[in-house]
């Protein structure tokens, strides 16, 4: 394994824009899910806005009015979502999954005519002076405008929650609605106008995919990016600044196990046996300490433990090449990781989260 043909620099740099895509999307959903409701319609938000944004882009020769038109396709998905669950007060999980199933197949069928087209180019930003930095310049000012967007509304969402009486009567609803419809508040507009920010914010997330990180239309192409976006927000515990955190993480992993494909990566499977074993008593430890020790943690110990005994048992530590598969999975599996490991600790759920609101009075 040529561990000297990965760049830090250019590392770290894809890293952003690999981040990208569900950094937006998974903020989007914070908003959304900080009101009370929980939309599990992430990924067809993302596939609708990742096809109206690159049709509009194509057409138009336009990136700008590709992503424009890709929160308004978010947008306009989530209207359909609002609309079943606020005013004819269906189930929010089995709508979510519907709305996904919608999703796909809508832009399936939308996208039949721009399979191997290429859309034109996201240009980068130029930022004189700062783009030349050593190192820091490669990393932090080389990209498209989408990516400091991405951040700037991660800060305007963190703002705008923690400062403003707009986020306290977001955050109000979503803690009881009930109380904040006895105080004057409109509880459905409120919900109506998050889950259209949530599902402009999906649409742009899912039209970086398909206009930037890989500039071409395929049909499923978000591949789970929505569900990953619904995750962050658990492991954030629906706080912006850990989604920032959990997209950079899972960003990182993608872009690394695609690296380590490229430098041919060989991996002890003992190492990894060693690996879980430690985790599996790090997280054991961990929840003793926290008092948070439960059966449900327990038994995933016990998993980590026996996945960890087994790989160093059966391989003793013999060096085998990592396949490309266990690879491209390993980010979902980091995740996945991540999450049991953050479920240890209470999260700040709304609590008013999943629960339609009836005006009875």
């Amino acid at each position: 394994m040529d561990l000297s043909t990965i760049s830090p620099a250019l590392l770290l740099a894809s890293l952003m824009v690999a981040a990208t895509s569900i950094l937006i999307a998974g903020i989007g959903e914070l908003v959304v899910e900080r009101s009370g409701v929980l939309n599990l319609g992430v990924e067809g938000m993302m596939i609708t806005g990742a096809i109206c944004g690159f049709i509009i882009a194509v057409e138009t020769g336009s990136p700008a009015l590709g992503f424009v038109a890709a929160a308004l396709g978010g947008a306009a998905l989530s209207l359909l979502f609002a609309l079943l669950t606020q005013i004819a007060l269906a189930n929010q999980v089995a709508s979510g999954l519907a709305l996904t199933l919608f999703g796909l197949g809508l832009s399936a069928l939308m996208g039949q005519k721009y399979v191997g087209v290429k859309p034109p180019q996201t240009p980068e930003l130029d930022l004189p002076f700062l783009s030349d930095i050593p190192f820091l310049g490669t990393v932090l000012f080389r990209h498209d405008a989408m990516v400091y967007i991405g951040l700037l509304i991660v800060v305007g969402v963190w703002a705008v929650l923690k400062y403003t009486r707009a986020g306290l009567v977001l955050r109000a609803v979503g803690e009881n609605h009930d109380a904040a419809h006895a105080l004057g508040y409109k509880v459905v507009r409120i919900r109506v106008l998050a889950i259209m920010f949530g599902g402009a914010c999906a649409g742009l997330g899912g039209a970086y995919i398909s206009l930037v990180r890989v500039p071409q239309w395929t049909e499923g192409m978000t591949a789970g990016a929505g569900w990953i976006a619904l995750a962050l927000v658990v492991f954030a515990s629906w706080k912006p600044w850990r989604v920032l955190l959990g997209a950079y993480l899972f960003g990182g992993v993608s872009v690394l196990q695609l690296n380590l494909q490229a430098a041919g990566a060989l991996f002890p499977l003992g190492t990894i046996g060693w690996i879980l074993g430690g985790l599996a008593v790090l997280h054991f430890a961990y929840c003793v300490w926290r008092g948070k020790l439960s059966l449900a943690s327990v038994l995933v110990d016990i998993v980590l433990l026996l996945a960890g005994v087994a790989a160093y048992a059966y391989w003793n530590g013999l060096l085998v090449p990592f396949k490309v598969e266990y690879l491209a999975m390993s980010p979902y599996l980091i995740t996945i990781l991540v999450l049991v490991i953050m479920s240890a600790d209470r999260s700040r759920a709304p609590a008013s989260l999943g629960r339609n609101f009836h005006a009875s009075g």
